[in-house]
């Protein structure tokens, strides 16, 4: 396997003052010396965004920000989106409250249904422009548990056999809304949702409009299938794409502490929340970043 050398310090770029310590050799990087509640400098945001496409998801400890504090370093990086069905803090409709699976919140008979549906994914790919990237605060934790993983689909890609990658280069995937919640409404709001958001069709590899980098875009959550090939043959494809996310190489693991925060690269991860603390609460908060569409 050949996903990251290691980093080393001597390739340290400057973050105009802060501190970015990676945490794997893959992916991941956590930041210090600034306190979010404060307004940020150009040149502090431009560093930041220089973190987050080097490492794909950076790390914030000890900042007890609040609801305008999170909105506005969100829209640093970009306008903000909300969404159709997880639900948003009052006030606040940039601001989207979670508690286990997006908005379910957990109860004994909804547990095994819940953790069954739990799956590694990108954020709305069901868009025709899927979000830059998500900012998740945590708000509640339980007292064990309830760590987040990140991937790295760009490494995955490049691991990839390249026979295999010249057959993925040209083919396009199915991306559905319905897929991870239609059985979470009632047909009105499956309707409803199926009207507002339509099978969106993106490339199985995008391109990093930033980075230039190639990225695995197929997702459990969201891609239904495979265009272009014969129905068996597709859905083959496509099982075996999203098995490579679970490659621990291609993953860090978040454990959450009180007032963390995650800002991860949308177009470059895939991510899992881990429902392992039950019958607990984990509560967090998220603002998403208006993205592009891939190519």
């Amino acid at each position: 396997m050949n996903a990251h050398a290691p980093i080393a310090a001597t390739e340290t770029p400057d973050y105009a003052g802060l501190t970015v310590t990676p945490v794997s050799t893959v992916l991941g990087a956590e930041i210090s010396g600034l306190d979010l509640r404060q307004p940020l400098s150009p040149e502090t945001v431009a560093a930041i965004r220089s973190a987050l496409l080097r490492h794909k998801v950076v790390f914030f400890r000890d900042q007890d920000i609040s609801h305008e504090d999170h909105v506005r370093f969100g829209r640093y990086f970009g306008d903000l989106e909300g969404h159709p069905v997880t639900a948003h803090v009052p006030g606040f409709p940039e601001i989207l409250h979670i508690e286990a699976a997006d908005g379910m919140k957990l109860r004994e008979e909804i547990v095994p249904l819940v953790r069954a549906a739990n799956k590694w994914h990108t954020d709305v790919t069901f868009r025709p422009a899927p979000s830059m990237g998500g900012v998740l605060r945590a708000r509640h934790l339980p007292p064990l548990g309830g760590d987040t993983l990140f991937a790295d689909t760009a490494a995955i890609y490049r691991d990839l056999p390249q026979a295999l990658k010249d057959r993925l280069a040209d083919l396009t995937a199915e991306h559905d809304i319905l897929q991870s919640y239609g059985y979470r409404v009632d047909q009105a709001k499956r309707d409803e949702l199926r009207a507002a958001h339509p099978p969106a069709v993106h490339p199985v590899v995008r391109t990093h409009p930033e980075t230039g980098e190639k990225h695995l875009f197929v997702n459990k959550v969201f891609t239904t299938r495979i265009l272009g090939l014969p129905e068996d043959e597709a859905q083959a494809l496509l099982a075996d794409l999203l098995d490579r996310v679970k490659t621990p190489e291609y993953q860090v693991r978040f454990r959450w502490t009180p007032n963390a925060i995650v800002f991860w690269d949308n177009r470059a991860t895939q991510h899992y929340a881990i429902l392992d603390y039950w019958p607990q609460e984990r509560i967090v908060e998220r603002v998403t970043i208006v993205g592009d569409a891939p190519f």
